[in-house]
């Protein structure tokens, strides 16, 4: 079969993205031409797959790149229950995966749980959850997803318009490990257009998520209520194209790679220093505690510091935002004697002598403990 540019590059991408997993040819029998069965126990990958025109193209392209290697690919659709017809859009997508060669193919309902994190966060979260389980379940080596260029470019202007920093410039990372459960994206050097091209030639008919806007016209400002990641696609991309003339996905999504380098160096650091000065543990109602050697931490540089700080806050005092983190910071690099820092989840950063404790609020914990006493 000839393929097109846009599934040759496609192919390439995913073959990369499983030699990276450490996934080769299997055995000498699949150098060879014709349709070989891959072994029972060959690793096996999972797509995530919606029913979209990114995860049909991953589907088709994945199969094809794991049948020439000996891989097994199966597919798993999750329904999350959000939108009218919600389980006949995951059976029909469920279905378009089987036919593709998809083995296993699997449908996993969720219940989509807000707490205050927003509709789209919680949905991820949700995703995610299944997606790990069912990957557990069924032994599979990784779960790929099908996050594109265009994606990643987004990803980069969500996250300078909600956060800032290097992080924000390094968008998505190609791969990321979930509960033990390895996730892989190797589409974010294909772009939208190149998925849309792949489905059209090989006659699959994708499914459109209203919330994505795609009845607009590019250009065209969507309603406020829409996502945002919907309203930089439709309305913010376009005019930066306009604007500077140029194509905006390209330089962003191949800014993020670079700036990804720097990122996972910087991480790598941090994961060294967190060993040396951060030390976690867990109190009889598995509420996790840290002691954090100021002295030691002091030591480093403040790019180090402040993420050994905001790793420290992300595991004792989860929604801790920049100011929580400069501030324990401070009480490392410029100790004054100042009081204890006030953290989301009832906790508190304290210093005494060279050690900060992070850990519950002694006010709030008294008061628990009261409570369950007399209970």
């Amino acid at each position: 079969m000839a393929y097109s540019a846009a599934m040759k590059h496609a192919i390439g991408a995913v073959r990369r993205s499983l030699t990276a997993l450490g996934i080769g040819v299997q055995d000498a029998r699949f150098a060879r031409h014709g349709e070989h069965e891959p072994a029972p126990d060959a690793p096996l990958v999972l797509v995530a797959c919606s029913g979209g025109r990114d995860s049909l193209a991953l589907m088709a392209v994945a199969d094809t790149a794991c049948a020439a290697w000996g891989v097994r690919c199966g597919a798993v659709v999750v329904d999350h229950g959000m939108q009218p017809g919600s389980a006949e859009t995951a059976a029909r997508a469920a279905a378009q995966c089987a036919a593709l060669g998809a083995d296993p193919c699997v449908v996993r309902a969720v219940q989509v749980e807000e707490r205050g994190q927003g509709a789209e966060a919680a949905a991820r979260d949700a995703r995610y959850a299944a997606l790990v389980d069912e990957a557990r379940r069924l032994g599979a080596t990784a779960v790929l997803l099908a996050h594109t260029k265009d994606d990643q470019a987004e990803s980069v202007l969500i996250d300078l318009i909600r956060s800032g920093g290097v992080d924000a410039l390094a968008g998505m990372p190609p791969g990321q490990c979930v509960d033990g459960v390895r996730f892989v994206r190797p589409f974010l050097g294909v772009t939208r257009a190149a998925t849309t091209s792949i489905c059209e030639d090989l006659d699959l008919d994708w499914w459109d998520d209203p919330t994505n806007g795609d009845a607009f016209a590019a250009g065209e400002a969507l309603p406020a209520h829409f996502p945002l990641r919907s309203r930089i696609r439709h309305t913010l991309l376009p005019y930066l194209n306009a604007f500077a003339g140029r194509d905006m996905v390209a330089m962003l999504a191949d800014g993020a790679a670079i700036a990804r380098r720097d990122v996972d160096y910087l991480d790598a650091r941090a994961d060294d220093v967190f060993a040396r000065t951060v030390t976690i543990a867990y109190d009889d109602d598995g509420a996790p505690h840290a002691c954090i050697d100021a002295r030691a931490l002091a030591a480093e540089d403040a790019a180090l510091r402040f993420r050994v700080v905001a790793r420290t806050l992300s595991i004792c005092a989860p929604g801790s935002g920049k100011r929580h983190v400069d501030a324990v910071e401070a009480l490392v690099s410029h100790w004054h004697g100042q009081q204890a820092v006030r953290l989301p989840r009832k906790r508190t950063a304290n210093r005494k002598k060279h050690v900060i404790e992070v850990c519950e609020d002694v006010t709030h914990a008294n008061r628990r403990h009261r409570e369950r006493d007399r209970s």
